[in-house]
């Protein structure tokens, strides 16, 4: 498509702005500005220059069934006057199908973000499609959409988390080196703190366009974490942008309709927490109440025979170095959620949070257990490092080598057993292991 967008910058102005600033190009990138939000702005604006501005940050969404159901969303400059979604089988260029569009948009961080959402449903499990947006005259080129099967049991998801960064170089490094190397995975996630500032538009602009290539082709898993929490001044407010940007799986909650969600995938049912309470309660009181109610629910009902949790804070708690007063132990999150996982037999359970990748192996209680979940603590995807901060834990088997980098993780499912790898981004393993059932 193409547009004249009238509320961005010209070319011409463009070029001005950087010269003004003292910005140099080299190599396709902004060597200066980049940890500010008129850097990240003048980089995203050099990167839309080269691309379709009614259709930015395309997005494919998990839903409650991916065998026959995938959300699309996406970004425009201007409103769009007829938008629609044509659907057809791969290379299928006689037969297509017409999805209507609905109009997303927003206010947030002083801006007007013209967005809109497609729910393609009605599909055929394990099948390959792929879809273009239209309106009027312009349209898009084709994108893939494949769909799951009900029955899968062998299948890979990609797994980052706090992705969070000055300038998401390294966060665009990590996810382009995983799918690069990965390339048969069919979803992925990151397990919150997506941006380091909920409210700043610039970072969740850089967040979008360092994965263009993987959220545009296969389904995104997104987790809250608290940094989608904070405005611009650093307190503490409701996640608007993150709750516009991805419309995940209802969960049927008068007050917390989008903040947790389940889904299945193949022959796993996910189950998303959310672990915000405290920088919620301020706004909204209740939601890890209501939580609790709904995870009963949600866990007992599933009929997958296997069952994953994604959540973003940890359920242990780690010593702090040069602070003897912290003890080690089981968190707030870990009281309130591991009897439950324990209850109704969850599989695996992935956390972030703290920046660093533990391995605690099965934990029944407070000790390790074969019977119980799989504890892994996932790591980071960005740049924001905690070096050496926090000191091992007695249910730690495997802690990356220190300082710590970022890193990616993979899992494999493969019939009646799941392995996991943990990965830095030029490839090296640091950690595997596998659940059999």
């Amino acid at each position: 498509m193409k547009a004249t967008d009238k509320n961005t910058l010209s070319r011409r102005n463009f070029i001005k702005l950087m010269a003004g600033a003292g910005v140099m190009l080299a190599g396709g990138g902004i060597l200066a500005l980049r940890k500010t939000s008129m850097g990240r702005d003048i980089e995203n604006h050099a990167r839309s220059l080269l691309h379709d501005k009614q259709s930015q940050y395309l997005r494919q969404l998990i839903t409650t069934d991916n065998a026959h159901s995938r959300r699309i969303m996406w970004q425009a400059a201007e409103p769009m006057k007829e938008p629609l979604i044509r659907l057809r089988l791969k290379k299928d260029t006689k037969r297509e199908m017409v999805f209507p569009v609905q109009d997303d948009s927003f206010f947030d961080d002083g801006e007007n973000h013209i967005q809109y959402s497609a729910l393609l449903d009605n599909l055929a499990p394990d099948t390959a499609y792929e879809f273009a947006i239209e309106d009027g005259k312009e349209q898009t080129d084709w994108f893939p959409v494949q769909t799951a099967d009900a029955t899968k049991d062998d299948f890979t998801m990609l797994i980052f988390t706090d992705s969070q960064s000055s300038d998401y170089s390294d966060w665009r490094n990590v996810a382009q080196s995983a799918i690069k190397r990965h390339p048969e995975a069919e979803l992925f996630t990151d397990l919150g703190d997506l941006v380091d500032n909920g409210e700043d538009s610039s970072q969740w602009r850089a967040w979008f366009g360092s994965i263009e290539g993987l959220i545009d082709r296969i389904p995104f898993v997104p987790v809250m974490g608290n940094h989608e929490c904070y405005n611009r001044d650093w307190k503490e407010q409701l996640p608007m942008a993150y709750l516009h940007y991805f419309n995940v799986p209802d969960n049927h909650s008068n007050s917390f309709n989008r903040y947790y969600y389940s889904f299945d995938y193949g022959q796993v049912h996910f189950t998303v927490l959310n672990t915000m309470e405290r920088e919620l309660k301020n706004f909204k009181d209740g939601l890890m109440e209501e939580q609790v109610e709904w995870l009963h629910k949600d866990l007992s009902s599933t009929k997958k025979p296997w069952k994953i949790v994604l959540m973003h804070r940890d359920v242990l708690q780690y010593r702090i170095a040069r602070r003897p007063e912290r003890k080690e132990g089981i968190s707030e999150e870990g009281q309130l959620f591991m009897p439950i996982f324990e209850q109704y037999g969850v599989d695996i359970v992935l956390t972030g949070h703290l920046h660093t990748y533990r391995n605690r192996g099965h934990i029944v209680g407070e000790s390790h257990n074969d019977k119980g979940p799989l504890y892994l603590l996932c790591g980071l995807s960005g740049n924001v490092r905690y070096d050496r901060l926090w000191t091992s834990h007695s249910l730690d088997k495997v802690v990356a080598p220190q300082p710590e980098t970022d890193n990616y993780l993979t899992m494999r499912v493969a019939g009646n057993s799941i392995t996991i790898r943990c990965f830095l981004p030029d490839g090296t393993q640091l950690d595997e292991i596998s659940v059999t059932k």
